[in-house]
């Protein structure tokens, strides 16, 4: 091999390698710090945390309560800004954005699953799945998305006429209906039973299976992190662990 020949390759060789590379940071999560209050009662929330998640994976954030889970995924949703440090979905960095692109990045990239549902009271499910639509350039079908959800035959209720799970499934079918790249769900399983949990995550899971969307799911119940691809455990502004799931099992399987 000449001289010539032989640079093409490594350049070729490079390109191949920076590709993969570029495929495998979908989310990446650098250096991020976070802090609340001065002085005394200043509290370090978050204390420079490094994440890489790769496209499509189902990420699961585990901690108790006051580890910085949810702070995190605010600021990962852009809710909340960090002290220092970023974060970049596609090569795109957060904090380089003015107040238009922020709000175009929330509408293209991300969807949000909270704990207490959030739905608006004086609309029927229908009405409250369709409000992410509107926030989309291109959403996805409400009655396909309806069926999915086994909420088709509800669509014309309000939500009190709703159980918890109905309801979550309402807030899911919100978040989803703009064809997210990024589904955040804050403990979507906090206020259910344990058969209705079990129902949401299967959901959540055959989303993913469905749609390739990249999710984190932030909880406090350990068993959750059997469905994960990726498992990370945050205590005092701290990872304690990231480690990809080897033994992953569905959410069928679960049990607590």
């Amino acid at each position: 091999m000449n001289k010539y020949s032989y640079e093409i390759k490594r350049k070729n060789d490079l390109r191949c390698k920076n590709i993969g590379r570029s495929d495998a940071m979908f989310l990446e999560i650098k250096d991020i710090r976070k802090h609340y209050g001065e002085g005394e009662s200043r509290v370090e929330v978050l204390k420079g945390i490094n994440i890489e998640i790769e496209k499509g994976e189902i990420c699961v954030l585990l901690g108790p309560s006051g580890s910085g889970k949810s702070t995190l995924l605010n600021i990962i949703g852009g809710i909340d800004e960090a002290d220092a440090g970023y974060i970049a979905i596609n090569g795109d960095k957060i904090k380089d954005m003015n107040e238009k692109q922020l709000t175009r990045y929330r509408r293209k990239h991300l969807g949000y699953v909270f704990q207490m549902y959030n739905l608006i009271p004086n609309l029927n499910i229908k009405e409250n799945v369709e409000t992410g639509a509107y926030l989309s350039d291109n959403p996805m079908d409400t009655d396909e998305i309806l069926k999915g959800l086994g909420l088709y035959e509800h669509r014309h209720k309000l939500p009190n006429q709703l159980s918890g799970g109905q309801q979550q499934r309402t807030s899911i079918g919100r978040a989803i209906i703009k064809n997210p790249d990024l589904l955040l769900c804050d403990e979507p399983t906090g206020a259910l039973d344990y058969n209705t949990s079990k129902e949401i995550l299967k959901l959540i899971e055959s989303i993913n299976k469905k749609y390739g969307n990249t999710i984190i799911i932030v909880t406090h119940n350990d068993a959750i992190k059997n469905m994960a691809d990726r498992v990370i455990t945050l205590r005092d502004g701290e990872i304690r662990k990231n480690y990809k799931n080897e033994n992953k099992i569905s959410a069928k399987e679960l049990e607590w």
